[in-house]
């Protein structure tokens, strides 16, 4: 099922992709109106530790809807919505894994892949949606990159989970792209100011949920600036896969419903090439993840 999260007259919503057109169904007003079901959460931060539950109580809404008098009224179309990150407010920091691919560890200049996980984080206030456009902040980078990466969306609470449970803890999947000034990371020594920038972690523009993707994940992600691919890679790459990755975290940090783990970039970043290509206003930057979507960003 894909989920996305959006603004309809002033208030946020949430719900599924109407299959077959260019709309989504509003789930929050199918149970104001016909009621369906006893109870549903009206936000999607609260539904999503429900699992799969929540999953069958939104195909049971649609259906409400479409046996209804007019299901025309629960859909919206588009271009009447205002696009959100699928989860609009994270529990936490966006949690994000670097180097996890060894072909673009050896590009930022590591003979090999780190032996430890290297984990860093990005404000919430960074996060973007789909389509939108976001500064290049020239006032304080002249070398703000791209990064094309896989998101996990956490479902449930735990902690120190062991990796043969660790997809037990997943609700869904996403895009994400990694903004990063690379100069403020050496400036600095750290990498949070350098990828916390406002807009500086476009996601989108859906939130798919884990029955439709394989736990195996062998999908491709693509990046293109400017129609022109820069990353071309397959999450099977990832030196730790998402198991391995939620089981090393959890170790340290308690994980909630709606936590997002970032899981690393393919090679083909702008600071990769000889001269660097760093992003500028105008440019458009694509990433593609199979059995999710393009998440699409401008530049300004």
């Amino acid at each position: 099922m894909k989920l996305l999260s959006f603004r309809y007259q002033g208030e946020i919503r949430f719900g599924p992709k109407v299959k077959k057109e260019e709309a989504v169904w509003d789930v929050v007003k199918i149970q104001k109106e016909l009621s369906p079901l006893k109870s549903f959460p009206e936000q999607l931060l609260d539904a999503i530790s429900l699992g799969m539950e929540f999953v069958e109580q939104i195909r049971k809404l649609t259906e409400a809807a479409k046996q209804s008098d007019n299901p025309g009224q629960f859909k919206h179309s588009f271009s009447e919505i205002e696009w959100l990150a699928p989860i609009p407010r994270p529990p936490k920091n966006i949690i994000c894994i670097g180097k996890n691919y060894e072909d673009h560890a050896k590009e930022m200049g590591a003979d090999s892949a780190p032996d430890a996980v290297v984990v860093f984080t990005k404000s919430p206030t960074a996060l973007a949606a789909d389509d939108e456009t976001v500064p290049v902040h020239r006032d304080l980078t002249d070398s703000y990159d791209y990064e094309g990466e896989l998101a996990v969306v956490i479902g449930k609470a735990g902690r120190a989970i062991p990796k043969q449970l660790a997809y037990d803890y997943v609700f869904g999947y996403t895009i994400a792209n990694d903004l990063t000034a690379r100069d403020l990371q050496a400036k600095h020594q750290q990498f949070f100011l350098g990828k916390s920038l406002p807009g500086s972690c476009p996601m989108g523009p859906y939130l798919v949920t884990k029955d439709e993707i394989a736990p195996t994940q062998q999908l491709s992600i693509v990046t293109k600036v400017n129609d022109e691919v820069r990353q071309n890679g397959s999450t099977g790459n990832m030196i730790r896969a998402v198991d391995e990755l939620i089981s090393e975290v959890s170790k340290y940090v308690a994980l909630e419903p709606g936590d997002i783990l970032l899981t690393g970039t393919p090679a083909g970043v702008g600071k990769g090439f000889n001269p660097p290509k760093f992003l500028k206003a105008g440019d458009t930057v694509k990433v593609s993840v199979e059995g999710i979507g393009t998440l699409v960003t401008h530049f300004e």
